[in-house]
């Protein structure tokens, strides 16, 4: 198997788009190599802990409200031709994401990692909900078989708060400057959201050489 550490912020849109492209990928080819870890990124670090207004926070980034709109043409494009259908008017509430990493690092102890960060996008990306709300994510860890009272209580005590800045940090001090960000065997960058077609390129790249090297051991 072959690592595949994917970096990536539940409120990002190419990040959800990026999945499903490599989702598509390996449904396609099913003999596909990786094993898959989950990595915080906040695009919004600095966000207040409550989140804010998204419409104020999408018009501050962009520079008003034709500007914004203008920016997401894109990613409503890219959504539908991904198979997604996201609901980006029904999202209210722009929020900070460190709680939902903590809640993916979790999951990712009880082997429920992909599962979470799916139920994460649909949450915020098709139902609106704000995911910077605590009873909100403990309604998704329900959904994904993980212990409701145990999160709770790991909220409460603030574990893996400052481990998550860090990785954060770590990630930003490595050269990650945006999300998804796909590290395949700890050694190559993808970036972006990239077309199935890629990832097909790229698994069958993989399993090429995977069975050269089987062969050339085989040999010895």
């Amino acid at each position: 198997m072959i690592k595949l550490d994917i970096l990536s912020d539940p409120i990002c849109p190419w990040c959800y788009i990026g999945w499903s492209n490599l989702a598509r990928a390996m449904e396609a080819r099913p003999n596909h190599p990786f094993t898959i870890e989950w990595h915080p990124f906040q695009l919004n670090p600095d966000m207040p802990e409550g989140g804010m207004d998204r419409r104020a926070y999408l018009e501050g980034k962009f520079g008003g409200k034709d500007a914004a709109v203008k920016a997401y043409a894109p990613v409503a494009e890219k959504a539908k031709e991904a198979g997604l259908a996201m609901n980006l008017e029904g999202i209210k509430r722009t929020p900070n994401t460190r709680d939902a990493h903590r809640l993916i690092h979790w999951a990712g102890i009880e082997g429920r990692q992909t599962p979470t960060v799916l139920a994460l996008f649909r949450a915020y990306f098709v139902d609106g909900r704000d995911i910077g709300d605590r009873e909100t994510l403990l309604d998704i860890a329900q959904s994904v078989d993980l212990d409701r009272d145990m999160i709770a209580k790991l909220f409460e005590s603030g574990a893996d708060a400052d481990d998550i800045r860090a990785r954060d940090t770590h990630a930003r001090e490595r050269g990650v400057q945006a999300v998804p960000t796909f590290i395949v065997a700890n050694q190559h960058a993808v970036p972006g959201a990239q077309p199935p077609e890629q990832w097909e390129a790229i698994i069958d790249d993989l399993n090429a050489q995977l069975e050269k090297a089987d062969q050339a051991d085989s040999a010895e």
